[in-house]
C-alpha cells in the first residue's frame, strides 16, 4: 500500500459548500440517527414477538437493541458525520520549529536502522532531534541504532532505561526533551516522507487549547499473512473512520504511541505517561480531562508493523480493550469537560455489552440460521445493520483514495481480505475484546506482546 518518498503534491482542499457548525452537525448526526432507529424498531417488531416467546420481552430487547437497535443508531451517526467532515486546509504550510522525536525500542535491532532512514528522509526544513530509547533490550538494538545515526548523520541521542515498560522509557526520556513539540514513533514503524511536515502544519494551523495531534497510522506488512490482510482494511477503513469522527468533534480519544504529536509542556503537566497497558489511551483521556483538545491528521501518514499471528493479533487486540476500561475507571465520561467527548467517551461505556451480546448471542445464533434453520437471532430483520456498514466503508475508501492519491501512494489490491473484513472481522473482534474486558476485571498479568 506504499509508494514511498513522493515528490511535492497538491494539497486536499476542503469542498466549496456552505459551512455548518460542529454544533449543527452533532444535532443533525443524532436527529437522523434517532429516526433510523425509530424505523429499526418499528420494522423489528415481529421480530421481537418471536424472540421474546423464548427468552422473554426483557431478553429480546436487550438481545435485539446489541445487535441491531445500538449499533445501526452509531453506524448512521458516524455515517452523517462523515459526510458532513470539511477537514480544514492549514493556516502553516512549512513550519520550521523544531522538533524531538522519542522512539522507545525494546529488541528492535532488525528494526530500528529502517525506522531511521525514514526519519532521515522527511522534507520538514525544521530541526529534528532523535531520542532513541533502549527499554532494556537483550539484542544489540543500541548498537545498531548508533550505527544508523552516524550513517545517515542524524542528531541522535541515545538513552537506556532498564526498567521493562513502555511507559517508563517514553518518561525517560521526556526529561531529555527540550523543544516545544515532540513526537513518539514506534520502532516498526515508518514515516511517510510528509509526515512530519504535515503533522506539525496541522499542529501550527490549530488553536491554542489543543495539545495533542494523532497521526494516521496504516498497515505496511500486509503480504505477510491472511491475518495482517484484514488489519489492512481495519486500519484503512474501521480505525480511520473513527478517528475522522473523533477528530470532526475534536476529541480523538488516542493519540497513539506509534505516531503522534504532542506539546511537550502539557505532557510534563499531566505527569507523562502513565503505568497502564494502554498508556496512550490513558495518557489522551487525562489531556482531555483538563480541557485540552487532541486533533486527527489523515494525511500525516505513518505505516506500522500489524500483529502477523492470531495469537498476537490476540495479545494487541486485549491490550486495546483493556485499556479503554482502564481510561474508563480513571475518568468517567461524565466528568469529561468537553460536550463532544462526553458522548464519545459515552460510547465506551456501552461497547462491552455489544461485544458481549454479539459473543455470546449474535454468533451462535448466526451458527442456528446457517446450519440449523433457526432464525431465532439471526434472519432477515439483522440484514439492516450491512447496508450502514456498506456505505460508511465506501465512504471512507473514497475519501482515502484521495488522501492516498495527495500522497502519491496506491492502493493495494485486496479485494478478497475486504469481504473477509466486511462480513467476519466483528466475529473475531468481539470475542477477543470480551476476553480483554475479563482480563482486565480480574486484574490479570499484562502483556504486551
Amino acid at each position: 500500500m506504499y509508494t514511498p518518498l513522493p515528490k511535492e503534491q497538491p494539497e486536499i482542499q476542503p469542498r466549496s459548500d456552505r459551512y455548518i457548525s460542529i454544533d449543527k452537525k452533532f444535532v443533525l448526526g443524532h436527529s437522523l440517527a434517532a429516526l433510523w432507529m425509530a424505523f429499526s424498531i418499528f420494522v423489528s417488531i415481529p421480530w421481537l414477538k418471536d424472540l421474546s416467546s423464548l427468552v422473554g420481552m426483557l431478553g429480546a430487547i436487550l438481545i435485539i437493541a446489541g445487535i441491531g437497535y445500538i449499533p445501526g443508531y452509531i453506524n448512521f451517526f458516524m455515517v452523517t458525520s462523515l459526510l458532513l467532515d470539511r477537514q480544514p486546509p492549514y493556516k502553516i504550510t512549512d513550519p520550521k520549529d523544531p522538533i524531538t522525536i522519542i522512539i522507545a525500542c525494546r529488541n528492535e535491532e532488525d528494526q530500528i536502522a529502517d525506522t531511521l532512514s525514514y526519519v532521515e528522509s522527511q522534507d520538514y526544513r525544521g530541526r529534528l532531534d532523535i531520542i532513541v530509547v533502549d527499554n532494556a533490550s537483550s539484542d544489540k538494538t543500541t548498537s545498531a541504532a548508533r550505527e544508523a545515526g552516524k550513517n545517515l548523520g542524524l542528531n541522535l541521542q541515545l538513552i537506556w532505561e532498564g526498567e521493562p515498560g513502555k511507559y517508563n522509557a517514553l518518561n525517560k526520556a521526556l526529561g531529555y526533551v527540550t523543544t516545544e513539540y515532540v513526537i513518539t514513533l514506534d520502532a516498526d514503524t515508518l514515516l511517510h516522507r510528509e509526515a512530519v511536515r504535515r503533522i506539525v502544519s496541522r499542529f501550527k494551523s490549530s488553536p491554542d487549547d489543543v495539545c495533542a495531534v494523532a497521526g494516521a497510522v496504516l498497515v505496511r506488512n500486509s503480504r505477510e499473512s491472511f491475518m495482517a490482510k484484514l488489519q489492512e482494511w481495519d486500519y484503512f477503513l474501521g480505525i480511520a473512520s473513527i478517528k475522522r469522527l473523533q477528530g470532526l468533534y475534536q476529541g480523538t480519544l488516542v493519540a497513539q504511541g506509534a505516531y503522534s504529536i504532542y506539546k511537550t509542556n502539557a505532557l510534563k503537566q499531566v505527569g507523562g505517561w502513565p503505568d497502564a497497558i494502554g498508556e496512550d489511551i490513558v495518557l489522551t483521556w487525562n489531556f482531555l480531562k483538563r480541557n485540552m483538545r487532541v486533533y486527527f491528521e489523515p494525511l500525516a501518514v505513518a505505516f506500522t508493523e500489524a500483529p502477523a499471528t492470531l495469537k498476537q493479533f490476540i495479545r494487541q487486540r486485549n491490550r486495546w480493550a483493556r485499556g479503554m476500561i482502564e481510561a474508563l475507571k480513571i475518568t468517567k465520561p461524565w466528568h469529561q469537560p468537553i460536550k463532544y467527548v462526553r458522548y464519545l467517551t459515552g460510547i465506551n461505556l456501552v461497547m462491552p455489552y455489544l461485544d458481549v451480546v454479539y459473543t455470546f448471542c449474535w454468533i451462535p445464533g448466526l451458527i442456528l440460521a446457517l446450519f440449523f434453520g433457526k432464525f431465532w437471532v439471526v434472519g432477515p430483520m439483522t440484514l439492516f445493520v450491512l447496508p450502514l456498514a456498506l456505505l460508511q466503508n465506501y465512504i471512507l475508501y473514497n475519501y482515502q483514495r484521495k488522501v492516498f492519491k495527495s500522497l502519491n501512494l496506491y492502493i493495494r489490491k485486496n479485494r478478497f481480505g475486504f469481504i473477509v473484513y466486511v462480513l467476519t472481522y466483528q466475529m473475531l473482534m468481539s470475542p477477543i475484546s470480551v476476553w480483554g474486558y475479563i482480563q482486565e476485571f480480574f486484574l490479570l498479568k499484562r502483556i504486551w506482546k
